[in-house]
């Protein structure tokens, strides 16, 4: 039996994809990479934000297509847009045979079984609950790196996002069931480890009644095969001395963080529930920098939040070219039904949403290729991605400075063939827009993020 995964939205989604396939595997099932060859197809779905929402039912209905022309039996949807609009995704897409919510992913098994009796089906787990899969998983990503999910839901319950209604409130995993789990993916081959969440700062809180994750970096710093540790998604009020003084004190965490912010202003701040303020913003930038020389910070905003004026659009522009984030990106606001921020008046034109996010994005474009420029002489540890297929020793990689998928990358010319997942060292010789370019440094090996 032939089953096609497809995984939509943010690399938590992913995982749990990740799981799935684990399962189905572990009980006989082939996982196929060809849609036309499926007798089932699953698809993970993400309603973050419209454009999300829009890609996981427009996904979902060419996949029904292959009912009509191809051999597919059943059609599977699992994730966020299933826990959100169950019964309209029932009525209006009549062709989705079982539904399946966010904490319900591992009755994968179960589900599969009853679709292929001819069953339509639906399974919701609690959203309190914190589904654990007994099987292994299937890395998907790429065996050099991974994504350990710490935590599910979240407890912000920010003006603008759905997350708490379709993920549920703050859950940390257990910490022995994370260094298990790191440990399985060192084992498959991972040396970089992407530590992820809806907010990573947080983790233990509600497990050891205290901010646990400058612990559980410790001790997967501890295994052996993880070279590199990446944070995402901390949240710039809830970082602690502590923490700051883990990333710094620790050789495999890598000198990067992912703090998002959303907007500098103290009004908007304050309507989209965030409980920080302009002020502590930069505190927390100037304090980083200077405790960890060499830090990556990423961010994200949101642009043409309701009411926003002309002034704090400037007044934002004005704070990235100050602050000069290393990388960041854009959302334009989304109007999300059931969040307070949907009733605000006024909501500002798409025109003007997109007119801004531009403006944004153009700066930020200054501000890094100034910075790129830069690295011109220094030398890099490099995690190797592939090679360029029509350039003879070629390769791409990525520096401590840049996350897989959502950043840049560094194309290395080499005097030997490098393979995915080697450290070596670079030189930087050159800087094209967002990437650099660099060559191997003979003989090299590492992973101290030289400079």
């Amino acid at each position: 039996m032939d089953i096609f995964f497809v995984s939509l939205g943010c690399d938590k989604n992913l995982v749990d994809s990740e799981n799935m396939i684990g399962i189905l595997k572990s009980h006989g099932y082939t996982i196929t990479d060809s849609e036309e060859q499926a007798d089932i197809i699953i698809v993970n779905t993400c309603c973050f934000i419209n454009d999300a929402k829009e890609e996981s039912i427009q996904t979902i209905l060419e996949m029904a297509q292959y009912k009509k022309y191809g051999k597919l039996k059943a059609l599977i949807v699992t994730g966020c847009l299933a826990q959100r609009y169950k019964d309209e995704i029932l009525k209006e897409i009549p062709e989705v045979d079982a539904l399946l919510g966010t904490t319900a992913f591992t009755e994968i098994l179960t589900v599969v079984d009853e679709v292929m009796k001819g069953k339509k089906t639906t399974y919701f787990s609690d959203l309190k609950e914190l589904p654990k899969s007994e099987s292994k998983r299937i890395l998907s990503a790429g065996s050099y790196y991974s994504y350990l999910k710490i935590a599910e839901g979240c407890n912000k319950h920010c003006t603008y996002c759905i997350i708490p209604k379709v993920r549920g409130n703050y859950r940390s995993r257990p910490m022995e069931e994370l260094i298990e789990e790191a440990s399985y993916l060192a084992s498959m081959g991972v040396k970089e480890l992407i530590l992820v969440a809806q907010e990573t700062t947080l983790y233990g809180v509600d497990l050891y009644g205290k901010k646990s994750l400058p612990e559980l970096l410790k001790n997967l710093c501890k295994i052996e095969g993880i070279e590199w540790i990446r944070l995402l998604y901390c949240y710039p009020e809830e970082i602690t001395k502590e923490l700051i003084d883990t990333i710094k004190s620790e050789p495999k965490i890598c000198k990067y963080l992912d703090i998002p912010i959303q907007h500098c202003s103290d009004r908007i701040l304050k309507l989209m529930g965030r409980r920080t303020s302009k002020a502590d913003i930069i505190n927390i930038v100037n304090r980083l920098r200077e405790e960890i020389p060499g830090i990556v910070l990423r961010t994200t905003l949101i642009t043409g939040f309701p009411t926003e004026t002309d002034e704090e659009h400037e007044e934002l522009m004005d704070f990235i070219n100050n602050l000069k984030f290393d990388r960041l990106g854009v959302f334009t606001y989304s109007r999300e039904e059931d969040t307070p921020a949907a009733l605000l008046k006024p909501q500002i034109k798409a025109s003007v949403k997109k007119k801004r996010q531009k403006e944004l994005m153009k700066l930020q474009q200054s501000v890094v290729f100034e910075a790129s420029s830069k690295h011109i002489g220094k030398t890099f540890d490099v995690i190797i991605e592939g090679r360029i297929v029509d350039k003879d020793n070629v390769y791409v990689g990525r520096t401590y400075m840049d996350a897989p998928q959502v950043d840049g990358y560094i194309f290395v010319n080499a005097d030997r063939e490098l393979f995915s997942g080697e450290i070596v060292k670079a030189k930087v010789t050159g800087a094209n827009n967002y990437d650099l370019i660099g060559e191997i440094v003979k003989g090299s090996a590492g992973n101290e993020f030289a400079e």
